[in-house]
Order: C-alpha cells, then sequence, then structure tokens
C-alpha cells in the first residue's frame, strides 16, 4: 500500500479497480451461532472481479447503511463471492440488517473488491483470530497451504458452539488450535509466538482486546512482522494539530482550508471533488491519498507503523496534519 514513489501509479497498493455491481445472495446458511454466511452472485451468471485473502467489499444495504466484510470464500471461484456475518445487537444496524433481510433471491449492491490485509510472502505464518475475526483468515489458510508454507492457527471464542468455520478448520488438523473460552480461557499468546524469529508472517484479525495483547506480545518480533485487520477504529486522543491547516490540491493548484471541526474529506466534498470512501473512520482504506509533501498526521487504524512514519499515503477520512499545508495528489 505504501511504496517507493517513482510515480503515483507505484505510491497507492496495486489493486484492481473496484467495482460497483448489483448481485443476488444466491444461497444463505448458518455457520455458527448468530453467524450467516451469504453467497452473492452476478444475477445473470457473470463472472466477478478477482480478489486475493485479505480482500472486503462493501455491502449497501440502504443508501445511507454501508459497511465492509472479508470476503470468506475461494478467490478461485469467478462466480460468487461469500461473506460471513456476525449478528451484532449493540451494532450501527448493518449486521441486523443482514440477518433480518438478506434472504437468497435478494439484491444488494456491492462495491470492491479492496485489500489492505494482504497476505505477504513469508516462509511460515502464524494466524490468530478472534470471534468473527477468522473471515479474513480462512482463505488465507488456504493459500497458505497451496504454498507449501508452514502455517499455524490460534482460533478464540466465546463458546465453541458461536465459532465459524470450526469444522472445516478442524480438518487441518495439529495445525489449528481452537480454544473457545468457556472451555480454555484467554488465547495463550506468549505460548504460540514463542520467541521471534525472522521469516515469520503473523496475521491477526479480531476484537480491539486481542488486537492490542498481540501487538504487545509481537513487540520484540522483526519490524513488519505482525499484520492486523480491525473492525473499530483506535483511539487516539486529540489531533496533533488543534487550529486549522490547509491542504494545496497537486493536480489544480487550489489551495483549502481545513477547520479543527471538519475532516479533510468533508473539505474536499464541499470544494466538489468526488474522493471516493466507505467507513470514514480510517478502517477500510477506500479514502487513501498520497501525501506529495507535508506531514500527515495520521489517525487511521489500518496502516502499519512503518507506514505511517514514511508519510506516503493518508486516509483523509480521518487523518490530518502536523503541518501548516499538506500537498496532496488530488
Amino acid at each position: 500500500m505504501r511504496p517507493d514513489r517513482p510515480t503515483t501509479e507505484d505510491q497507492v497498493r496495486s489493486t484492481p479497480e473496484e467495482a460497483d455491481l448489483k448481485l443476488v445472495v444466491d444461497r444463505r446458511e448458518v455457520l455458527a451461532d448468530d453467524v450467516v454466511r451469504l453467497r452473492l452472485a452476478d444475477p445473470e451468471g457473470a463472472p466477478l472481479p478477482e480478489w486475493s485473502p485479505g480482500a472486503h467489499i462493501d455491502l449497501r444495504f440502504t443508501e445511507d447503511l454501508v459497511r465492509q466484510y472479508s470476503l470468506c470464500g475461494d478467490p478461485d471461484d469467478k462466480h460468487s463471492w461469500q461473506v460471513a456475518i456476525l449478528r451484532e445487537p449493540a451494532s450501527r444496524g448493518g449486521s441486523e440488517f443482514a440477518h433480518d433481510r438478506l434472504t437468497e433471491g435478494t439484491r444488494i449492491s456491492v462495491r470492491g473488491p479492496r485489500n489492505h490485509f494482504e497476505l505477504s510472502a513469508a516462509e511460515e505464518y502464524l494466524f490468530i483470530a478472534g470471534g468473527i475475526g477468522i473471515t479474513p483468515i480462512v482463505p488465507m489458510i488456504k493459500e497458505a497451504a497451496r504454498t507449501g508454507a508452514p502455517w499455524q492457527l490460534l482460533y478464540g471464542g466465546r463458546t465453541r458452539s458461536s465459532m465459524a468455520f470450526r469444522d472445516e478448520l478442524a480438518a487441518h488438523g495439529d495445525g489449528v488450535r481452537i480454544r473457545p473460552q468457556d472451555e480454555t480461557g484467554l488465547l495463550d499468546l506468549a505460548a504460540f509466538l514463542g520467541e521471534p524469529r525472522p521469516g515469520v508472517a503473523i496475521y491477526c484479525c479480531g476484537p480491539e482486546p486481542l488486537l492490542q495483547a498481540v501487538e504487545a506480545q509481537a513487540e520484540a518480533w522483526p519490524p513488519g512482522t505482525l499484520h492486523v485487520e480491525r473492525f473499530t477504529p483506535k483511539d487516539l486522543g486529540e489531533p496533533a494539530r488543534a487550529e486549522s491547516f490547509e491542504v494545496e490540491l497537486d493536480q489544480s493548484g487550489r489551495v483549502l482550508t481545513v477547520p479543527p471541526e471538519k475532516s479533510i474529506l468533508e473539505v474536499l466534498g464541499e470544494a466538489g471533488l468526488d474522493v471516493p470512501s466507505s467507513c470514514q473512520e480510517g478502517t477500510c482504506g477506500t479514502c487513501e491519498t498520497v501525501v506529495l509533501a507535508g506531514e500527515p498526521d495520521h489517525r487511521d487504524s489500518l496502516l502499519t507503523p512503518e507506514e505511517q512514519a514514511s508519510n506516503e499515503t493518508m486516509m483523509v477520512c480521518v487523518s490530518r496534519a502536523k503541518c501548516a499545508r499538506l500537498l496532496l495528489d488530488l
């Protein structure tokens, strides 16, 4: 996602252009307690855009209700996409809509795929998942197995019956450790990760307490070893700069002022620029924008510390500026 930057095209993660699609739910099944899997397909049977493990899509339930879900099927299946959705009564409405209103035959607007959690090449993989965080990990495991790289999975959940894909994963044998909390307690991350060693890639997805625990455990590992995907944004406190700042648009030379109470994305929209966005909380990566000069105040929950330090790109929905002016490739 964050490149050496000879050209603008090289500066942004190389993913296929996102597509806006009208798909149909052609199969629906219950995977676990409060978890439903939906298979989406083109109504006319047309092939869908390619995707790779770690990718997610936007489901537009209504004009104002858009949510992101990881693809959990087989990338070699060119005619369907699969998502698994946990019913979250305390959520903002997306999961309730999916469970209550997306039945077989329902048509829905979909955008994607988009991948900011890509599976990098490694000599060995350690996968850690909590609850519905297993969804992006499932195709990663299949890919690791296909390449012949050694891998292990540590998978935790509240109860065994709440853990989606448990039977499918258990078929892999000793490489999978399924640990329901009511049976075994919290995940033993220290034992699973062991001593730091080169050539390993650690991938983790799940609730925030798990991610924080894994990040703490992985601090001694080589930089770039750990890859995480968050469901919700991190709490970053107050912005580094309390006052207004400017953004200069390189392609037009326009200079816009961003006041403290507005995001860069909002100011760009008011100025007539249609910058793609989705989550508007720094977790999906849709609004990632190339930074040509200046120092961003990175407030996203997506870029790695190394990617943020490079200041190559920023998420304009939440990130701001530490300096008086940013030069953006817009």
